[in-house]
This record gives structure tokens, C-alpha cells and sequence, in this order.
């Protein structure tokens, strides 16, 4: 009976204990230190994630400014030779029509010559015929200071030689083409006033010449130079009123819109 009650109590004590150590707490310490290093080395590993984006984003904004710098580079070089191509373009066509003029008075038969630029010499043993002009030094004097623009390139030269004909021959055939090209001339120089005056004499007092509305662009870029935009505008507009099909307004055209935005 006894042993029986010790029996009974040992077993008592030992479902009294599981009981006790079930409700118990557990605390692995190996999971939680295990839990903290893995937060550690996420936290890690997302900050050389965040330095390894940044420093891409730097490297590619660097690039941009690089790319952007080079953009500006080679729209600068292209403005530039998109305007030097305009200046040999605009030579080129000046040269041709000049050519183009002289080699049509010269074909010109002589009794269809008008008598202002023929040249009957009645002193002379028969009747002789010249073209361009009456005068043989009004010949001379123009080809000499159009040779030099155009054949020997003696540009500074050249303008006190067109100032002395058109003082000398103020009712020449060439006067317009003598005006034009001093004020050329002289716009190359950057002797705007006096450029400005040559230009006007052609648009004001030879409303017939070919060279009107090339003078007529001339004097609007001649006030574009000195800030007179308002009325480069107007002569903009006014060469594209009169000569639509003209080169000059061809060229007029593209200034006038970056004037009028």
C-alpha cells in the first residue's frame, strides 16, 4: 500500500512538472540571434543597393550633361556653316547675274541697243559700235573696279574705285550696280551708315534695276546689325510684298520669322 502511494506521488510530481514546463515561456536564443543578423544584412544590402543606384544616377546624369554639351557644340558649328554656306550662296548668285548681264548686253545686236549704252564714234573713219556704255572710260573705270571684287578679290581696293565712278558717272546704266556693290562693300566692313546709304540710293532711285531687292535685304539686315529690328521687319516684309519670288525674299524670309516670334 505504501509503495503504491509513493508510486502515485511520483507520478503526481511528474505530470505537475510537464505541466509547468508546458505553460513555460520557450526562448530560443539561437533563432533571435539568428532573426537580428538577418535584418542586419538586409539593411546592408539595401543601402549598397541605394549608394550602387546612386551612383549610377550620377554616372547617367554626367553623360547627359556630356551628350547635352555636345548637342550645343555641333548646333553652334552648324549655325555657323549654315551661315557661311548663305554668305558663298549669295555671292555666287551676285557674280552670276553680273555675268549674266554683261554677257547679255554684249550679245545684244547694235541697232537694238538703246542709245544710252551705245556708242556711235562719228570722228572715226565709219561708225563703230560699242556696248555697256558711250563712254569708253565709263567702261574702263566700272570693269576695273569690278574685276576687283570679283576676279582679283583687292576688296579694300576696290571701294575708293566705285566711289570715284559713281562720282564721276552719277547717270551711268551702272550706277545701280556701282551703288550695290560699294555698299556690299562696305557692309562686309562694317561701315553700316555709309553701307546704309549706297543700299538706299539702289532702292530709291533705281526702281527698275535687278539689284533692288537685293539692295532692299542688305538694308534690312543693316538694321538688324544696329538693332533697328522694327524696321528690318518692315523691309522684310515689304521685299516679300514686292518680290515674292525673289531670292532675296527667299532669304528674307527665314529672318523675317525669327524677328517676328
Amino acid at each position: 500500500m505504501k509503495l503504491n502511494k509513493v508510486l502515485f506521488g511520483m507520478m503526481f510530481t511528474a505530470s505537475a512538472f510537464n505541466a509547468l514546463a508546458a505553460q513555460a515561456p520557450v526562448v530560443d536564443m539561437s533563432s533571435r540571434t539568428s532573426g537580428t543578423g538577418s535584418v542586419n544584412e538586409q539593411l546592408r544590402s539595401l543601402e549598397e543597393k541605394l549608394d550602387s543606384r546612386n551612383r549610377s544616377q550620377v554616372n547617367i546624369q554626367r553623360q547627359l550633361d556630356m551628350l547635352q554639351s555636345e548637342v550645343n557644340e555641333l548646333r553652334g558649328v552648324t549655325e555657323l556653316h549654315s551661315h557661311q554656306l548663305s554668305q558663298v550662296l549669295e555671292r555666287q548668285r551676285e557674280l552670276y547675274q553680273e555675268l549674266d548681264r554683261r554677257v547679255s548686253e554684249a550679245l545684244k545686236p547694235a541697232n537694238s541697243v538703246p542709245t544710252s549704252i551705245a556708242v556711235t564714234n562719228t570722228d572715226s573713219i565709219g561708225a563703230a559700235s560699242q556696248a555697256y556704255s558711250n563712254n569708253l572710260s565709263e567702261n574702263d573705270a566700272y570693269d576695273r573696279a569690278l574685276n576687283m571684287v570679283l576676279k582679283e578679290a583687292k576688296y579694300e581696293q576696290a571701294i575708293p574705285e566705285f566711289r570715284a565712278f559713281n562720282k564721276n558717272y552719277p547717270n551711268s546704266s551702272y550706277a545701280p550696280n556701282a551703288h550695290y556693290w560699294l555698299g556690299q562693300l562696305l557692309f562686309n566692313k562694317d561701315e553700316l551708315v555709309e553701307a546704309k546709304q549706297e543700299f538706299t540710293i539702289v532702292v530709291n532711285q533705281f526702281s527698275d534695276s535687278n539689284k533692288r531687292p537685293d539692295a532692299m535685304l542688305k538694308l534690312a539686315m543693316v538694321s538688324q546689325k544696329q538693332n533697328d529690328n522694327q524696321n528690318a521687319i518692315t523691309l522684310y516684309r515689304q521685299l516679300l510684298k514686292e518680290y515674292p519670288n525673289s531670292t532675296s525674299a527667299k532669304l528674307a524670309k527665314p529672318r523675317l520669322e525669327s524677328l517676328s516670334k
